[in-house]
C-alpha cells in the first residue's frame, strides 16, 4: 500500500500537526484557486496530477506545473487531469489534479524514515540539500540517524545531525521542533517508508521559519492493524493489478506477507524478497534487472510459501536467468520452511528453465538446515548456486547477483 502526493499526504501529516502546503482538489472554484494564489508570497500555485497508489518522478516527466494566475491553473488542470505517466515498465493514468500552495524558499530539506538493511531497524536519513535525487549527493552531505525505536527520534538527534552537516543555523530550531513528529507518524500508523522531499523552509505570518512539506511518499504495511487508524478510503491505494499480482494477492492471510509488484516483465532476475529492508535495497539495487518487487516476510507457513513460489515460477521462471532469495537476519521467520517451499516448487517447475542459476542470501532461525535442504535439491537438479549467510553484506549479495546476471547474459547470447 503506497500513496504519493499531497492530496492525501496533507491529511496524513495533519495527524501529527506537521506543517504542509495547502491543497485544493480538482473541484475547487475559481475563487478558491485565486485565493490560494493571492495567499502565496510568490503569487503562484502548483498544479499536479493525482495518481492512485505510489507513483513518483512526476516533476521529471513534466507533469508538475507552476502557474501565475487562475487561467494558467485551469489550463494545467485540463492538460493534466487524465495525464499518462510511465513508471518503471507500467503506464498509469491520472484521475484528477490538485492545486497546491507554492512555498518560496531558499532551502529544501529531505527526510526519510525506513528500515535499514544493515541495522535491521528504522533509520532516519536527512539532508538540508533536498529537492534532488538523494543518490546524487555525496555521502558526507547526508546524515544517517540511528536511534532506539523504543524511545523514538529525539530533538538532539536532529540537532546534532544538522550541525554536523553544516545546516544554516536559522533553520535548525524549526527542524528540531517538527521533524521528531515524523517518527510518531511512522510508528503509530503502520508505515514502512515515510519520505518528505522537499520540505521547504518558509516564513509564517510572524516571520518565523517554518518547515513546510511540499511532497510526500508513504508506504504502509497493510497487514498492520495500525493502518486502520487512518480511516482513509481503500480506493486511494488501488492500482490496476497484473494477472500475476492478482494471483498472489489471493493468498493474503493473517500469517505471512504476500506483497508483490510487477516491475519489468523483460527483466532477468527473479527475486524472492523477505522484509521491508530487503525489499527497498533489492528493488533499488537490481533496478531494471528485477522482474518483480516482493515482500514475503512475516513467517509464512509452508503451504502459503509453496503456493507463492508455484505462481511466481509459473509466470517468470522461463524468462529468468537468476532466481534470488534475499533477506536480512530474520527474527521469527523459519528459514528452513521458506527455503523448503521455494525449492520444492523449483523441483516441480525446473523443466521450464533447466539453465537457471540460484543465489541465496539469508539469515535467521534454521538457516543452516534450510540451506542444506536447498543444496541437496539444487545438486540433484544440477543447478548452479551460491549461498551467503547472515554475516554477508546484503548489498554485496545484490551486486554479486547483478554481476552473475550480466555474465550469464553475455555468455548465453554468445552461444
Amino acid at each position: 500500500m503506497q500513496l504519493t502526493g499531497m492530496r492525501w499526504g496533507r491529511r496524513l501529516l495533519e495527524l501529527v500537526d506537521f506543517p504542509a502546503a495547502k491543497v485544493l482538489h480538482e473541484d475547487a472554484s475559481l475563487e478558491e484557486i485565486s485565493g490560494l494564489i493571492a495567499a502565496s508570497p510568490a503569487k503562484k500555485v502548483v498544479v499536479k496530477p493525482v495518481f492512485l497508489g505510489g507513483v513518483g518522478k512526476k516533476g521529471k516527466a513534466g507533469l508538475v506545473r507552476i502557474c501565475n494566475n487562475v487561467y494558467e491553473a485551469q489550463q494545467a488542470k485540463h492538460d493534466l487531469f487524465f495525464a499518462k505517466h510511465v513508471t518503471g515498465n507500467h503506464t498509469v493514468q491520472a484521475d484528477g489534479v490538485t492545486f497546491e500552495e507554492f512555498v518560496p524558499s531558499e532551502a529544501e530539506i529531505y527526510v526519510n524514515i525506513s528500515i535499514s538493511t544493515l541495522d535491521r531497524a528504522p533509520i532516519l536519513t536527512l539532508t538540508h540539500e533536498g529537492g534532488v535525487e538523494i543518490e546524487d549527493l555525496p555521502p558526507d552531505r547526508i546524515a544517517k540517524i540511528r536511534f532506539n525505536p523504543a524511545t523514538g527520534v529525539k530533538s538532539f538527534h536532529i540537532n546534532d545531525a544538522l550541525i554536523k552537516l553544516g545546516c544554516p543555523k536559522e533553520y535548525i530550531s524549526a527542524l528540531v521542533t517538527h521533524l521528531p513528529k515524523l517518527w510518531a507518524l511512522y510508528d503509530n500508523y503502520g508505515l514502512t517508508v515515510l519520505e518528505l522531499n522537499p520540505i521547504r523552509m518558509a516564513k509564517d505570518s510572524k516571520g518565523r521559519i517554518l518547515p513546510v512539506a511540499c511532497d510526500i511518499k508513504a508506504q504502509f504495511d497493510q497487514d498492520n492493524p495500525a493502518v486502520s487508524r487512518l480511516h482513509f478510503p481503500p480506493e486511494i491505494f488501488s492500482v490496476d493489478f497484473t494477472e500475476f499480482e492478482a494471483e498472489i494477492n489471493l493468498l493474503r492471510t493473517y500469517q505471512g506477507q504476500s506483497d508483490v509488484v510487477e516491475l519489468n516483465p523483460k527483466g532477468s532476475v527473479l527475486p524472492f524478497m523477505f522484509g521491508g529492508g530487503a525489499n527497498s535495497a533489492a528493488t533499488e539495487t537490481l533496478g531494471e534487472a528485477a522482474i518483480i518487487s516482493s515482500d514475503f516476510g512475516g513467517n509464512p507457513p509452508y503451504a502459503k510459501m509453496k503456493s507463492i513460489a508455484d505462481i511466481t515460477f509459473k509466470h517468470w521462471l522461463k524468462k529468468s536467468r537468476v532466481v534470488l532469495v534475499i533477506g536480512g537476519k530474520a527474527n521469527n521467520t523459519d528459514i528452513f520452511v521458506t527455503l523448503k517451499a521455494i525449492f520444492d516448487s523449483l523441483k516441480e517447475h525446473i523443466h521450464l528453465n533447466p539453465k537457471i542459476h540460484v543465489v541465496v542470501g539469508r539469515g535467521g532461525p534454521n538457516v543452516i538446515q534450510g540451506m542444506a535442504y536447498a543444496r541437496d535439491v539444487l545438486d540433484n537438479l544440477r543447478v548452479p548456486y551460491q549461498f551467503f549467510g547472515h554475516d554477508s553484506s546484503m548489498i554485496g549479495v545484490l551486486n554479486y547477483t547483478l554481476e552473475l546476471d550480466k555474465w550469464l547474459g553475455e555468455h548465453q547470447s554468445a552461444t
